[in-house]
């Protein structure tokens, strides 16, 4: 049975003048901050050897933060090498979807033991719907289990774009709509697999959470962001 649309799915239309004039606003005042300096792949710790995997979007890539310690990358494998022997690897280009990122990965080769995902953003504002994204997230998921030898896989939720600073009223409330959809999928996705778990990130309303161009994260939200994901992988 087809599911019945949402309101901001039926004021989209009517809206549409409105919501294309605030995109365009947005682009043309976006601050474009590039990927943070540092190195993408390295071994760190002691302990059991702990294969790690990141990939994903922007946020995977730690834009908003100055070097990749200050980002996903260098706060979660710091966290993680106080128990694993941790061989790190960072895939992750601003910009890539969920397809993207299938397309990247394909041709990469080795095994890894634990995986974080960060997607979703731009599958959003390329208005991918949630049907296709659980199909591609499927996919992903298939290709890191299968072909990359994951055990141990961490999706990103979608982040609530609804709390961007960077986005004005109503363009937020509709991506923020849009996202919490495909997170829906994605939770559904996850729990489809028994190595996969889902990890919300519930952020509180802090302005320092924010990096300046309103849009990605501060190295302090990346902490927060490491802190939960080190969380999920320890007591795996």
């Amino acid at each position: 049975m087809p599911r019945s649309l949402a309101a901001d799915q039926i004021l989209r239309v009517p809206l549409l003048p409105v919501l294309a004039t605030q995109g365009l606003s947005v682009r043309r005042n976006a601050q474009l901050l590039a990927e943070p300096t540092g190195p993408r792949e390295g071994r760190t710790g002691r302990g059991p050897r702990l294969r790690l995997l990141i990939t994903g979007d922007s946020s995977a890539a730690g834009v908003g933060a100055g070097t990749q310690d200050q980002a996903l990358s260098g706060q979660l494998v710091n966290r993680l090498a106080g128990h694993y022997a941790v061989e790190w690897r960072l895939e992750a280009t601003t910009g890539h979807t969920t397809q993207d990122t299938i397309d990247c990965l394909s041709q990469m080769e080795g095994e890894f033991d634990a995986v974080v995902t960060a997607l979703g953003v731009n599958d959003v504002t390329r208005a991918v719907t949630r049907q296709q994204f659980a199909r591609r997230q499927t996919r992903l998921i298939r290709l890191l289990s299968e072909n990359l030898g994951a055990r141990r896989i961490v999706v990103t939720a979608v982040p609530q774009m609804n709390r961007f600073p960077a986005l004005p009223q109503p363009l937020a409330w509709v991506l923020g709509c849009q996202a919490a959809r495909l997170d829906q999928g994605l939770q559904e996705v996850a729990a489809a697999f028994p190595n996969v778990q889902h990890l919300p990130l519930d952020l509180p309303d802090d302005p320092a959470l924010a990096a300046p161009d309103g849009y990605h994260p501060s190295p302090r939200a990346y902490a927060l962001w490491a802190d939960a994901a080190a969380r999920l992988l320890l007591q795996a």
